[in-house]
């Protein structure tokens, strides 16, 4: 018997499984206020270089300082990071007469001025991470996400070793810990380092869910609970837009987002651990009391099971052994998975966090365009729903990859006041792969190694999402590189997804069912 046979039994998708599905989705939510933070924690508001007072300044207006103080953009705009050496009175007669001569013109030397009027202030106003500073703002989601890569390894691992259910409750209190911590940073440098770590707990909760969710769903719902998981993504998503609305101070708004943890901690003392781990690990009286209670609450009470005939059940002939990241790639099967999927990923992420960081230039608010960007996100899953089950995983994650870099780069040929048609296409696909290579990827690997594989793949995946905050300096270079990148990038990836083997109606693999014998005969 396996175990979806066993599931079917006690009811594969009943009151239980939703009831369990409901607390898993709750720290969900909470995931996309931290990952996506950046786009207000580290928001740069317009500003220009602080001018000192002068007695000459006395009788003129404050437009009239900056205007003899500040150079002009040639769209007439202040210079952010410039002023003149010397006031330049002259220019109160004609303004448009700008200096030619470069040598008056000198970096800012006394701080800056910010406009407050959005924002009460963000870490980029705190530590002026502005003009030649510019790169340690953009480095602060690099960090996070940093952090979010060390987790995918460690979590990835130790949710194999000792469980699904301790490793999510350690990774929550541990996310707590250090979302406080980042909120009392007193300096950058204590920012960057809490913000590492606040990724390496939040990996945890992001890698656990999805599979501790559905290995205790059957084959039938498997894609249901996968979507509707990651719907409340994209709750957390719309939610992050009206929390920062509400809360303007950083350190405030770090408290709003970190907060929210600590229920999911207390919930989910009703959640008990994944019965087929248990089963997998050898803890067969422990996976027989969750599987009855899970009879119980799915009105099935004449069901009963053995421990014996759960030890049968059983994957794993030597429960105490542990499984590497190196078990990923000891077979030619599981070495093409590991590496196209891991390639996947990358390209998912690294189009994902470059969309989802550029919030201007929409034509929409800040606070809007987050909103927005998240809601289209909503419709994308509910139409990946069908398609997953219809075309099959490959087809659906190779395409939605593919077209997510297509309407990226057409934002180098499309006029600037189109763009937001195409940032809302580009956002629904990049959605779309998203949501897929969560579910596809949780299919490909063993139960005994899928949380390993979880974590590998999670891990590449960051490596693109600590990298995508970067490609934006890449414009001082060529204003179009950074949607040149992420368009080159979502299309190679999004064809290896062509190479990876079809899932749709498949088992969840136990070790037989996708690998070879000789590979069996490795494990044992």
């Amino acid at each position: 018997m396996k175990f979806e046979d066993l599931l079917l039994e006690i009811g594969g998708f009943g009151r239980f499984q939703i009831f369990i599905l409901f607390i898993l989705c709750l720290p969900r939510i909470n995931l996309p206020m931290h990952f996506l933070l950046h786009n207000f924690l580290a928001a740069t508001p317009s500003h220009h270089c602080a001018i000192p007072h002068q007695e000459a300044f006395v009788n003129l207006t404050m437009e009239e300082v900056l205007l003899i103080s500040i150079p002009q953009e040639p769209d007439g705009t202040y210079s952010s990071c410039e002023m003149f050496s010397q006031p330049q009175f002259h220019l109160l007669l004609n303004s448009s007469l700008q200096p030619e001569n470069n040598s008056i013109i000198q970096h800012c030397q006394h701080g800056w001025v910010y406009d407050h009027s959005q924002f009460t202030s963000t870490i980029s106003t705190q530590w002026d991470l502005v003009c030649e500073q510019r790169g340690l703002n953009q480095a602060t989601a690099t960090f996070f996400f940093i952090g979010v890569t060390m987790g995918a390894v460690i979590f990835g691992y130790l949710s194999d070793r000792f469980g699904r259910k301790a490793m999510l409750l350690l990774s929550l209190v541990f996310s707590v810990i250090f979302g406080m911590l980042s909120a009392a940073s007193v300096s950058y440098s204590m920012l960057a380092i809490t913000r590492t770590l606040t990724g390496v707990a939040l990996s945890g909760v992001s890698l656990i869910i999805l599979p501790f969710g559905m290995e205790w769903v059957d084959i039938q719902h498997r894609t249901f609970s996968g979507i509707l998981t990651s719907i409340f993504w994209s709750i957390g998503n719309m939610l992050l837009a009206m929390v920062a609305y509400l809360v303007r101070e950083w350190h405030w708004l770090l408290v709003a987002v970190t907060g929210p943890c600590l229920l999911s901690i207390v919930c989910l003392w009703w959640v008990p651990e994944s019965a087929r781990w248990l089963i997998a690990n050898g803890k067969v009286k422990q996976a027989q009391r969750h599987l009855l209670q899970c009879a119980r609450m799915n009105g099935r009470e004449d069901f009963t099971v053995s421990p014996e005939a759960l030890r049968r059940m059983s994957t794993n002939k030597n429960p105490g052994q542990s499984y590497s990241y190196i078990s990923l790639f000891r077979t030619p099967v599981l070495r093409k998975i590991s590496l196209c999927s891991g390639a996947v990923w990358f390209g998912v992420a690294f189009s994902y966090y470059g969309m989802s960081m550029n919030l201007t230039g929409f034509g929409l608010n800040m606070y809007l365009s987050q909103f927005v960007l998240g809601i289209i996100e909503i419709p994308a899953k509910m139409i990946m729903y069908v398609l997953v089950n219809r075309v099959g995983r490959r087809q659906s994650q190779a395409w939605t990859l593919i077209l997510t870099g297509l309407s990226i780069g057409a934002n180098v040929i499309i006029p600037k006041s189109e763009t937001l048609f195409l940032a809302i296409m580009g956002k629904g696909f990049s959605e779309a792969a998203f949501t897929t290579v969560f579910l596809y990827t949780s299919e490909l690997y063993p139960t005994i190694l899928r949380q390993n594989g979880m974590g590998y793949t999670s891990f590449v995946a960051r490596l693109g999402g600590a990298l995508a905050p970067l490609v934006f300096l890449l414009d001082e270079v060529w204003r179009s590189l950074p949607e040149v990148t992420y368009c080159a990038v979502a299309v190679c990836c999004g064809s290896v997804a062509f190479l990876l083997p079809e899932t749709l109606n498949v088992r969840l693999p136990e070790v037989s069912s996708i690998l070879p014998c000789t590979w069996k005969s490795l494990l044992d």
